[in-house]
């Protein structure tokens, strides 16, 4: 700690990004990266359950945890905009923008919740900007860290536990149906985890009695497709592409696993606590194991083959899941669709892994070369 003050100190001088820094400084920076992003989703789990307990208040425990990481974030933010180092303009403008729209989104949504009320849903427009912002930050981190980091022996550690962040930040929205499903099963219990101010805040909004379909528009207001969709587009959509790009043979399944271990331990914390529980994406990982496994086929239908794959493993293991343990409400014939679309991700990842950025980048660069010169772009 003591070498890295005096690194900073040192370095504390106006720059351009992509400044030259000692690989001390740049590592160091990147592992606060690490240490600021848990506590933003130790805040933002803790924070969930909060809210499928008791009314909302702006300055809960889980909101003051979030926003210790979130300080953190800004000040390397600023770090790498005043002095330049550890990033190029493409990574800093990632974490600058993300950065900026998850300051903006915070207000709104302090906003929105005076105005609308409860607004639990993690579907709301504000929350969106909210994981807009992190996700953006996030991929800022994943290229910075590549780009940076290539010499560090926790390399791939390190960038395992960025890519969990993308797929946090994805799988967090269906965390409302799978603390819902439970939360409503309790409450037809007779044993609600919710306290009851909360419930008749949310039957009054209503303009209802406190019943069951009062309790079920708090804890399952989204329609059934959505659930399975949103996990395998995004949530495993995240998986596919980390394999693509880090090109590691067992990476989909690592980051799951990693993923899965982390709520598992939460819910035990949490149960222990005294607090909701939810169900566990287990199924994520057989999703995982078939990307991993149809990432090794050797043929050009690779994307619908293993869009397939993934797509069937996926529904099943959840069905299975739904059958002898919990999950949220289903709809099971979406599978049809999103074999289609996941197919579609599948090959544009492997077009951009196999050198379409590259490509890209090198075409942007002509362009802005020529522009220069006074040419035209073409």
């Amino acid at each position: 700690m003591a070498d890295v003050a005096v690194l900073v100190r040192a370095h504390w001088t106006r720059g351009e990004p992509g400044r030259e820094a000692p690989a001390e400084l740049v590592t160091a920076l990147y592992r606060w990266w690490v240490v600021a992003m848990v506590l933003k989703i130790l805040g933002a789990t803790w924070d969930i359950c909060w809210h499928f307990r008791w009314l909302r208040d702006d300055l809960a425990p889980p909101h003051l945890l979030n926003s210790v990481g979130t300080v953190m974030v800004i000040g390397l933010v600023v770090f790498h905009s005043y002095t330049g180092i550890g990033v190029d303009k493409v990574t800093l403008r990632w974490m600058q923008w993300g950065l900026g729209i998850f300051l903006v989104a915070a207000p709104l949504d302090v906003i929105n919740h005076r105005v609308n009320g409860l607004d639990i849903t993690a579907w709301s427009p504000s929350h969106a900007l909210l994981y807009l912002g992190t996700g953006m930050m996030s991929i800022g981190l994943l290229l910075g860290w590549y780009r940076q980091g290539r010499s560090d022996r926790y390399y791939y550690p390190i960038t395992y536990f960025l890519w969990f962040t993308v797929l946090d930040n994805f799988m967090f929205l269906n965390q409302h149906q799978e603390y819902g499903v439970l939360g409503l099963a309790a409450w037809e219990r007779g044993t609600p985890y919710a306290e009851d101010s909360l419930l008749q805040f949310a039957a009054d909004q209503l303009h209802r009695p406190l019943d069951y379909i009062a309790v079920e528009n708090f804890t399952l207001p989204t329609p059934d497709w959505l659930y399975p969709v949103w996990a395998v587009l995004t949530g495993l959509g995240t998986l596919l592409l980390a394999r693509t790009l880090v090109g590691r043979r067992w990476t989909a399944t690592t980051i799951a696993a990693g993923y899965l271990v982390f709520r598992c331990v939460a819910w035990a914390l949490l149960a222990a606590a005294d607090f909701p529980i939810s169900t566990v994406p287990f199924f994520l990982l057989i999703g995982a194991l078939a990307i991993d496994m149809s990432a090794q086929l050797i043929t050009r239908l690779r994307p619908l083959i293993g869009a397939a794959a993934v797509t069937a493993a996926a529904y099943a293991a959840l069905w299975l899941q739904d059958a002898y343990i919990a999950a949220p409400p289903s709809d099971y014939a979406s599978a049809l669709y999103v074999v289609a679309l996941l197919a579609a991700m599948w090959w544009l990842f492997e077009h951009l892994g196999s050198g379409g950025v590259r490509r890209i980048e090198q075409h942007l660069a002509a362009i802005r070369d020529r522009r220069g010169r006074g040419l035209s772009p073409r």
